[in-house]
Formats: C-alpha cells, structure tokens, sequence
C-alpha cells in the first residue's frame, strides 16, 4: 500500500471514530434532555397544584378570620 492510501485509510479511521464519538454525545444529550424535560413537566405540575392548595388555603383563612371576627363582635354587644 502506498504513503497516500495509508494516510488516507488514517485519515478516514479518525473521522469514522469522531462521527461515532459525536453520535454518541448527541445521543446522549438528547436523553438528557428528554430527562430534564420530563423533570420540568413535572415539577410545573407540582408548582401548579401547590398554587391551588395556597389559593384554597388562602380562601379557608380568610372565612376563619371572618368567623372569629364575627365572634368577637357579638362578644363585644
């Protein structure tokens, strides 16, 4: 075989690792990726229901507030 085939043979044994190295990576990245998204999703699921737990807990406060309130007032006539 001569120099030239040699250093091509070379040459396309290092890009055919390199392509397999960057699929790999992509490959990789991508999982990651479909990991993180599924983690937001859940997580903005979490944020969602702990907004309507607030927002009730919120509205339960404000009724005993009124209640105590109300007790109060007839306590003082």
């Amino acid at each position: 075989m001569s120099r030239a085939a040699t250093a091509k043979d070379r040459v396309d044994s290092a890009l055919s690792r390199l392509e397999a190295m960057v699929d790999e990576r992509l490959s990789a990245e991508q999982a990651r990726s479909e990991e993180l998204s599924a983690r937001l999703a859940k997580v903005e699921s979490e944020h969602e229901e702990l907004k309507r737990v607030a927002i009730e807990v919120e509205a339960r406060l404000e009724r005993a507030m009124e209640y105590i309130r109300s007790l109060l007032a007839a306590d003082q006539s």
